[in-house]
């Protein structure tokens, strides 16, 4: 291998992801992503927040590695980080961006942020990173894994 190979990272495909959003600087709810597909960069697939999946579509550039999708209820955009962990040997996608409730929605105009995290097997070298991963891939991964804390 040449040490000057750039290592390409996509989204899995299909994927699910924790979820976990703010709105106007409140925790607001966590839930579940879906990615079903990404064809010709369009992404299809649904966010759950309470119970029931609901249709996204959006638009997926693997070049800047951003992501922007809309449901009934609030339009997304984001960007992919990516955290190797080669000592188990787990790569974490991080997605982290803000969002815009729209008119359907309780919170019509209102603006917050969101994190998103899924997890994949790290299969080639690890990517370097002198960044620890945010506390929100702990709160998700815990999220869409079922291990949520006991206090």
């Amino acid at each position: 291998m040449q040490t000057n190979e750039k290592i390409t990272v996509s989204i899995p495909v299909p994927s699910q992801w924790g979820i976990h959003a703010t709105i106007s600087g409140r925790p607001f709810i966590s839930g579940t992503f879906i990615i079903n597909s990404i064809t010709d960069n369009k992404v299809s697939g649904t966010i759950n927040f309470r119970g029931i999946p609901i249709p996204i579509n959006g638009d997926w550039d693997e070049t800047s590695k951003q992501i922007h999708f809309d449901s009934p209820y609030a339009a997304f955009i984001g960007l992919l980080t990516v955290f190797d962990d080669a000592s188990i040997s787990i790569r974490h996608l991080v997605f982290r961006g803000l969002l815009r409730m729209n008119p359907h929605s309780l919170h019509a105009g209102e603006s917050g942020s969101w994190i998103a995290t899924t997890q994949t097997n790290l299969t080639g070298p690890p990517i370097k990173s002198d960044l620890l991963p945010p506390v929100g891939v702990f709160l998700t991964s815990n999220f869409l894994h079922g291990n949520g804390s006991r206090f």
